[in-house]
């Protein structure tokens, strides 16, 4: 006998396991969409800065920007930041130092992403994004804005 109540949650199941699955497939690209745009901002920044004030590197899973100032003329690492691609959530990690930042992707109906802070439950354009993942690392002695 089979219960209208249970083919219901069956049903809401299959649509939640369908839905984590689609996520948990775009992740990859949405981890690599984000690290092409912050190889821009990166390049921006060593144009003013020098060759050597900043790299970006992909792995796997994450990346990885480090930066550099040029101190006695020596360049010395001065911060870093990571972008760590997290399934369980879906979403990344932003991880600079002690201080961590949930970043939720999620799909639209128009399978476009969407990205929103977790900790203010706030949803954030790719611009957004970028200065939070940035922003810190980058200009450290900058006021926050």
């Amino acid at each position: 006998m089979a219960f209208q109540w249970l083919q219901i949650r069956l049903q809401e199941e299959r649509e939640r396991r369908e839905l984590q699955a689609r996520h948990l497939a775009r992740l990859p690209g949405a981890l690599q969409e984000l690290h092409d745009l912050l190889v821009e901002c990166i390049e921006s920044y060593k144009e003013n800065f020098g060759e050597s004030s900043a790299d970006i590197v992909m792995l796997p899973n994450r990346i990885q920007v480090t930066v550099r100032e040029e101190r006695a003329g020596n360049w010395q690492q001065v911060s870093t930041v990571e972008v760590v691609a997290a399934p369980e959530m879906p979403g990344f990690l932003v991880k600079r130092g002690e201080h961590t930042l949930e970043i939720e992707v999620g799909l639209l109906p128009s399978d476009k992403l969407f990205y929103r802070d977790r900790a203010q439950d706030k949803y954030i354009a790719m611009d957004e994004l970028t200065r939070r993942v940035l922003d810190r690392a980058l200009f450290p002695a900058l006021p926050e804005q």
